[in-house]
């Protein structure tokens, strides 16, 4: 009779609490990191042209962009504050002197509110997606990646749409929760349910694409830096690049759906702060056409470096936080089975002895 042989270890997985808890991590992480970046960029910019009430600007908090709607003419705003600024590097020091550290992350917590969620949202998603899609077709199908990342970008920027479009308002007057209840009540009377998801579409058009080409090149990436280094679980600074380059990748590609969405949101709330109509020419292709036709199809890459320097280090520390608390996660699960087997044992052990 042959000895039997021992098959691999079974795979401890990670609970959905455990993914949300490693996303949340790396979502707060990630915004603590790239929100200082922005926030100069900001100070600068209204530096050169200060903003008018009702002016809108584009706030990133290395996880989502948010559109925010200067509230008066004063220089209380943390974007209206005087600095004399010479450039990057002198608006840092500045405003660490003579603001604190404080600072530099002004306006940061009203986007948490937004950012947090929808990334754990679009995480948890895709993990939940791509399991159960390697259950169906196998561990090796490519598709997997570009599926679960579309489908999970989708359901994350649907869910949030609506509560973004809040936030922006709030943020443009202060409301009570009974006059925010009629300001959404009054929306959608006069122009349907559909009205809350207003910049879904060019939302949709730059962050569907970029999901899928991320994942898809973030999961190839990986699996060949790993076989490169003749590993078998891909390390922090693997996770690190392969976030990173990925990022790029998607970035470079997605760029004229970005440049269309910041303008497409930007006057949107411009005619809204102005109760005046939306003009018709403001839907997606026509804003890609008007920027073709005025500056050439470069008009559709404007900005390419600063969203790079934005995206790529943003995807990297997102990418690479995340694995590491699954990582984590997934070597307590291990310690928990093992420990739990051994008290089993160690029990059936000495109920044996006793009889």
């Amino acid at each position: 009779m042959e000895p039997e042989t021992e098959g691999p270890p079974p795979i401890i997985h990670v609970t959905p609490l455990q993914q949300m808890l490693a996303s949340c991590t790396g979502a707060i992480l990630t915004s603590l990191m790239m929100t200082p970046l922005d926030v100069v960029k900001i100070r600068l910019q209204a530096q050169k042209n200060p903003f008018p009430k009702g002016k809108c600007f584009v706030y990133s908090n290395g996880l989502m962009d948010h559109m925010c709607v200067c509230e008066d003419g004063n220089n209380k705003a943390w974007y209206k504050k005087p600095g004399n600024f010479q450039g990057t590097l002198d608006a840092f020091l500045k405003i660490l002197r003579n603001e604190g550290i404080k600072s530099l992350w002004s306006g940061l917590p009203p986007t948490l509110v937004m950012a947090v969620p929808a990334t754990v949202i679009y995480f948890t998603c895709y993990e939940q997606l791509s399991a159960f899609l390697r259950a169906k077709l196998g561990e090796n199908e490519t598709r997997i990646p570009i599926v679960a990342g579309i489908v999970a970008r989708f359901g994350a920027v649907t869910v949030i749409s609506p509560l973004e479009l809040i936030r922006t308002k709030v943020q443009s007057k202060k409301f009570s929760y009974k006059e925010l209840h009629r300001f959404v009540s009054m929306k959608v009377s006069e122009d349907g349910w559909i009205s809350l998801w207003k910049g879904w579409a060019p939302t949709i058009l730059r962050d569907v694409p970029f999901s899928a080409m991320y994942w898809y090149n973030y999961e190839i990436l990986k699996k060949w830096l790993c076989e490169k280094s003749g590993l078998y679980e891909p390390t922090f600074m693997i996770n690190f690049t392969s976030g990173a380059l990925s990022g790029s990748f998607a970035a470079v590609a997605t760029l004229p759906f970005d440049v269309v969405k910041t303008q497409k949101q930007t006057q949107l709330w411009t005619h809204e702060s102005r109760k005046s109509p939306v003009p018709f020419h403001l839907s997606t292709w026509a804003i890609m056409k008007n920027i073709v036709s005025e500056s050439g199809f470069s008009g559709l890459f404007t900005g390419l470096i600063p969203r790079l320097i934005k995206i790529a280090p943003a995807c990297a520390i997102m990418i690479s936080t995340y694995e590491f608390g699954k990582a984590f996660f997934q070597k307590q699960n291990v310690e928990r089975q093992y420990n739990s087997l051994d008290g089993l044992l160690t029990r059936n052990v000495n109920q044996s002895q006793v009889r």
